[in-house]
């Protein structure tokens, strides 16, 4: 099992510079945060990518949390009406039945006891409301492209620190959760720069050997000189429901 770890303050910059929204994810929050009266909580926020996105499409009042200040200083650059808060998923220092979606964008590997993160989003979430864990599978890590065939190393690096799906679905069972559901959403696109692997700008690589990122790197150049390179992003939207209506809300 990988012993590397990821310093969220120092990568904050390549983050903000290279990381970008993807638009099955964004359609499926938006959906569920179309009411503009919602409030919505966005768990590992980072540079507030999808949050502020969010906000500007739908217009629901959002909170974000983090607990790296680094990241946080360049989401508040962003948005000055979002309540950026710095702070761990496992003690969610909201009221109870506060907010109508809780979400997560490719954190809940990073998350340590994802049992009480579940719990505490049941515990903020108001009668009726949703939460939203956007993860990688174990397929999608398989077939991660160029991640898996280019830097094969980080594969069961990425499955060591991932959970299953099936393990999160009954941890949100256990947490009370109800109309548990599934979906993945894929985007395909043409890579012509590589700067953003250059820049290790994806946790997956902060995880594998040295050697192993520079062999993974020149068969990127290597590939890159024959022409744009064909990547497929996908993601796993995990949801979970809150019994109770919204004439329930605290």
């Amino acid at each position: 099992m990988s012993t590397f770890t990821v310093d969220y303050d120092q990568v904050a910059a390549e983050y903000a510079r290279h990381r970008q929204v993807h638009p099955g994810v964004l359609r499926g929050l938006c959906e569920a945060a179309r009411d503009v009266k919602s409030r919505v909580l966005e768990v590992g926020c980072g540079t507030g990518n999808y949050v502020v996105t969010l906000e500007s499409l739908v217009g629901p009042a959002c909170w974000g949390l983090d607990p790296s200040e680094e990241m946080l200083s360049r989401a508040r650059a962003r948005s000055g009406t979002i309540d950026f808060q710095a702070g761990h998923a496992e003690r969610l220092d909201y009221p109870s039945g506060f907010f109508d979606l809780v979400f997560s964008v490719d954190v809940i590997h990073h998350i340590g006891d994802r049992p009480s993160y579940i719990h505490e989003a049941h515990r903020v979430l108001a009668a009726g409301g949703r939460m939203c864990t956007v993860t990688d599978s174990e397929w999608i890590i398989r077939h991660r492209q160029p991640l898996a065939t280019c830097f094969p190393q980080t594969v069961p690096a990425e499955l060591n620190r991932y959970p299953r799906i099936a393990v999160l679905r009954r941890m949100m069972t256990e947490a009370g959760f109800s109309q548990i559901t599934e979906s993945t959403v894929e985007y395909a696109y043409e890579l012509t720069d590589i700067q953003a692997y250059r820049d290790k700008a994806y946790s997956a690589l902060h995880v594998i050997p040295e050697d192993a990122f520079q062999r993974g790197l020149a068969r990127m150049e290597h590939d890159l000189r024959a022409g744009p390179i064909p990547c497929v992003s996908r993601y796993t939207l995990l949801w979970g429901a809150k019994q109770g209506s919204e004439g329930e809300r605290l």
